[in-house]
């Protein structure tokens, strides 16, 4: 094995992370808050708000994600409408349909990992709130929506990683992240299985330092969970 090829490729691929974490968290970020206000229509009991999102839910876990880039990188500019619009200096440009796609595909699965939590809230915990004077929204701010944040990190944690993964179909609309800069390097050196194994490493550790602090944050969350010594054994040992 090349072993100063394998450290070349790693060098000219490690350039692409920080794009790759760009598209992953952005993408997250926005559609975090679309996978909020999708469980709330959701929950809300008004039908047509229902139908709407199950019906935006349905139409994007249905449909490949690459699907989904190429309507809207290649497809938004075929409406005249759309490109005389004040939004088509940020639809043409490649990142932004990428992070427009990737947004919008994983607000559809965060939404129901979302709708999760909030439905694990125990109905005491809110009606013992609302005895003590709390309004609706304070109750939601303050208690439901803390509980289900908790209850939905595992979940979304995982959400995160997909999308870090995702990031990588972005190459194929000229995006040079991780996978964009590998194809390039194939096409210079044609050593596709080396340079796949470097770029399958640096995901690697990228998912790797995204799930310790995810365990991180969670840890921080559930302070009732942690272990508390017992102060019988401490005092054994202490004596020992």
């Amino acid at each position: 094995m090349d072993f100063s090829f394998f450290l070349s490729a790693f060098l000219r691929l490690l350039p692409g992370v920080p794009l790759t974490l760009q598209l992953a968290f952005i993408s997250v970020g926005l559609g975090m808050v679309l996978a909020l206000i999708l469980a709330l229509l959701r929950l809300s009991g008004i039908r047509p708000f229902e139908w709407i999102a199950r019906a935006y839910i349905f139409l994007f876990r249905s449909t490949p994600l690459l699907v989904q880039i190429f309507l809207i990188y290649y497809g938004l500019g075929q409406f005249p409408t759309v490109r005389y619009s004040v939004l088509w200096p940020m639809l043409r440009q490649p990142y932004w349909c990428a992070i427009i796609a990737l947004a919008l595909n994983t607000a559809a699965y965060g939404s129901e990992i979302i709708r999760g939590g909030l439905r694990s809230v125990p109905e005491g915990q809110t009606e013992a709130a609302r005895a003590c004077g709390m309004s609706r929204i304070t109750v939601f701010r303050r208690i439901v929506l803390p509980l289900a944040i908790r209850q939905a990190l595992p979940a979304y944690g995982n959400e995160i990683i997909l999308m870090v993964k995702a990031t990588a179909l972005a190459s194929v609309i000229t995006m040079m992240e991780i996978t964009g800069l590998a194809a390039k390097l194939i096409s210079e050196t044609y050593r596709a299985v080396e340079v796949f194994i470097v770029a399958g490493s640096i995901y690697l550790i990228t998912n790797y330092a995204i799930t310790r602090v995810i365990h991180l944050l969670e840890y921080w969350l559930t302070p009732h969970l942690r272990p508390v010594p017992t102060p019988g054994v401490v005092e054994r040992e202490d004596a020992v």
